[in-house]
């Protein structure tokens, strides 16, 4: 379990604050990055901390949360999380949470009503789980007064999977993107988007750089799922991004070639991974992660014919 992360970060007239859901130490290199050479591992070994790799199990280390944004105008999540009582047994560290993260919200000063926009990066199990929540048997929208704002391309996807049948129309993956090798986790649009839909709480966009608010735009990112965002966020000039799941661990700014067992469209991924590294480096953004441990925050910046990760 991860404790409460304090630090804020400022980003132009807004506040950033992590909201903690989970600590993870559970995969070893061949398991998170499925045929990785070792040596991809040693050579890099010195450049991760103890807070990101475990030398002793060979472990990586990771987070799950989500990023609570204040501007002047608007409170806004980013991702959502797991959420309690989801029934992932294909997935047993996200199975049948009971964890505190809406405590941990409120100790940040916002709760579920306060919250104006709910922006997700895509639709997998840890990242849209907390948008609904269960009661009296029902899951209802946790943030009843947001607008959820997500992918139109993800939610077909994921609503013509959850009925079982092909994707067709909107709904079937963009033949660039390369061969799939995996689809989203079962259940996942059922307990967690589908709601959401019916209550009418959801905004769906095309992902394609334009502006959604004041300063965040959806950023194509596709490869880990079929139609995966970054988010940028622009305020007096600072920039940041929110990179979602294009990288999963500090490992992957050293070795771009790494993809994890969970991304969908590996050709994809990689186009995506090499994309955010340049323009993050080239922006100066401040890149704000989803499964990075340590402060899950830091800058990419070139390092000969690649890139070094620094945390903040």
């Amino acid at each position: 379990m991860v404790t409460q992360a304090t630090k804020t970060y400022r980003i132009g007239d807004a506040s950033i604050i992590r909201i903690d859901e989970l600590r993870l130490a559970a995969f070893q290199l061949d398991a998170l990055y499925p045929g990785a050479d070792p040596q991809a591992l040693e050579h890099h070994r010195d450049r991760l901390d103890a807070g990101s790799f475990d030398p002793a199990t060979g472990t990586f280390i990771q987070s799950i949360h989500s990023w609570l944004v204040k501007t002047p105008h608007h409170t806004i999540l980013i991702d959502t999380a797991t959420g309690n009582d989801k029934n992932r047994p294909d997935i047993p560290p996200l199975h049948r949470l009971n964890e505190p993260f809406l405590a941990r919200l409120a100790a940040a000063g916002v709760t579920p009503e306060q919250v104006d926009y709910v922006l997700l990066t895509h639709v997998h199990a840890d990242h849209v789980g907390w948008n609904t929540r269960l009661v009296d048997g029902r899951w209802i929208p946790t943030f009843p007064n947001a607008t959820y704002v997500l992918s139109r391309i993800e939610h077909a996807y994921g609503a013509s999977l959850a009925v079982g049948t092909e994707p067709i129309g909107a709904a079937r993956p963009d033949p660039a993107l390369g061969a799939a090798v995996r689809k989203p986790a079962d259940r996942v649009y059922d307990d967690s988007v589908r709601p959401v839909i019916e209550a009418g709480l959801a905004k769906l966009i095309a992902v394609n750089g334009d502006e959604v608010l004041e300063g965040i735009s959806f950023v194509p990112t596709p490869g880990h799922s079929v139609d995966h965002a970054s988010i940028r966020f622009v305020s007096r000039g600072e920039q940041a991004l929110f990179a979602g799941d294009v990288m999963h661990h500090p490992l992957q700014v050293y070795e771009p070639s790494l993809n994890s067992c969970f991304c969908e469209f590996p050709d994809a991924a990689l186009r995506s991974r090499a994309f955010v590294l340049e323009d993050a480096a080239e922006r100066g953004a401040t890149v704000f992660t989803t499964h990075f441990a340590e402060s899950s925050v830091g800058r990419i910046d070139r390092r000969g014919d690649g890139f070094a990760w620094h945390f903040l």
